[in-house]
């Protein structure tokens, strides 16, 4: 008797294997359809509020139906998502935009150039001190174009470009399309998610299974939320600071502000980036403007001024928004948080770091449901992690 239960659990833990391996090789094989329902599902819980709010609106006993109210709430994400996404381009074009304005304008000779140059070397050999002695910015550049545009390369060239560029827009039609259809139903029908996991579970879990949806769905809304309202923060404060104290114009403060932004998205390493890329921006604007008119800045001056602007807004950012977000939003000390972004850095890079927090967040709210009774999940998660709002308790 024994030996037959050994047997059958031994092919029930066969089946269950085989089964996981075809849904895991499935995933992979419809990777892009599963990415597109993921993004989908961030844009949902990014809408949830907004979508919240349309439903308040009433004109007497009438009131926005639910798919007038997706669809404002998808159209409202789609203008702010591509009104922020167009302002990193304007400090691209006006950093070109001054140089070549600014070099145009200049009233200078042949020989007024080649000290210019000569001035930029000497300023580049002092500061890379293993700079090659013979080494000349301006040389260097016409070598580079000159291979950039060599007539034996060129035709390939143009036709590798043409062809990426034909399907990268092409790809990136179909998902946007994609995302924004299924991201349309999945605002319109809050309850269309939890129903699809719950019709794949066993009946005997399935009213945990859709209650860990609804705890999953709460939390991930706030931290996305609160993800958008940091990025906004550190924008706004990049900008006060590069316009109002490195003297910075408007439009490319706002440009290197939102860049920096974006990139502090990615935790730990974001804010270096954002930081060096907002920093050598915002140089060579201060020089492209100031040399032609025989005004050389101190250099150290402009760049401790602008690393000082980045490592105000760092401190602000990590020890007031960061703790709101990631503590507040996720329910987890700032200590796992590290250690998981840690351990998902090592695995996945910066795109494993991305996303850590929402998959932890998924994990531990599985964990809690489902093996709250094992004592270092009740140590992880803390008593009351299992009891907060649950979702049928709007």
């Amino acid at each position: 008797m024994n030996n037959e239960r050994s047997v059958d659990k031994l092919a029930r833990y066969t089946m269950y294997a085989v089964v996981a391996a075809i849904i895991l090789a499935l995933c992979w094989y419809f990777r892009n359809v599963l990415v597109y329902i993921i993004l989908s599902a961030v844009v949902a819980l990014i809408g949830r509020p907004i979508m919240k709010v349309f439903k308040k609106v009433r004109i007497k006993s009438w009131r926005l139906p639910d798919w007038l109210s997706a669809m404002l709430t998808l159209i409202l994400i789609l203008v702010i998502f591509f009104g922020i996404i167009t302002q990193i381009f304007p400090v691209i074009y006006s950093i070109v935009q001054n140089i070549s304005a600014n070099l145009q304008t200049a009233s200078v000779t042949g020989g007024e150039i080649n000290a210019i140059f000569d001035r930029f070397n000497q300023w580049l050999a002092g500061i890379v001190p293993n700079l090659d002695p013979n080494f000349k910015i301006q040389v260097a550049a016409v070598d580079w174009i000159m291979q950039a545009f060599d007539p034996n390369l060129l035709p390939s060239s143009i036709t590798n470009v043409v062809g990426s560029v034909a399907s990268a827009i092409g790809a990136f039609g179909i998902g946007l399309f994609s995302v924004v259809f299924i991201s349309f139903f999945f605002i319109k029908d809050e309850g269309l998610f939890r129903r699809m996991v719950g019709s794949v579970v066993p009946n005997r879990i399935e009213g945990e299974a859709i209650q860990a949806i609804g705890d999953i769905e709460h939390l991930l809304s706030r931290y996305f939320v609160g993800l958008l309202t940091e990025v906004l923060g550190v924008t706004l404060l990049n900008f006060l600071g590069l316009w109002l104290i490195a003297r910075m114009g408007i439009t490319p403060a706002i440009g290197i502000a939102f860049m920096a932004g974006l990139l502090n998205v990615i935790p730990y390493v974001g804010p270096w980036i954002g930081g060096a890329i907002g920093v050598i921006l915002g140089v060579v604007l201060k020089y492209s403007s100031a040399v032609v008119i025989g005004i050389y800045p101190n250099f150290w001056v402009v760049f401790i001024t602008l690393v000082g602007v980045f490592a105000v807004t760092q401190l602000i950012d990590n020890y007031l928004f960061q703790p709101l977000i990631y503590s507040a939003s996720i329910k987890s000390s700032p200590l796992e948080i590290f250690i998981v972004l840690l351990i998902a850095g090592h695995i996945g890079g910066i795109w494993g770091m991305l996303i850590a927090i929402p998959a932890y967040t998924v994990l531990r709210v599985i964990a809690a449901r489902f093996f709250g009774d094992f004592k270092p999940i009740r140590r992880l998660i803390g008593r009351d992690e299992g009891t907060h709002r649950k979702p049928g308790a709007t």
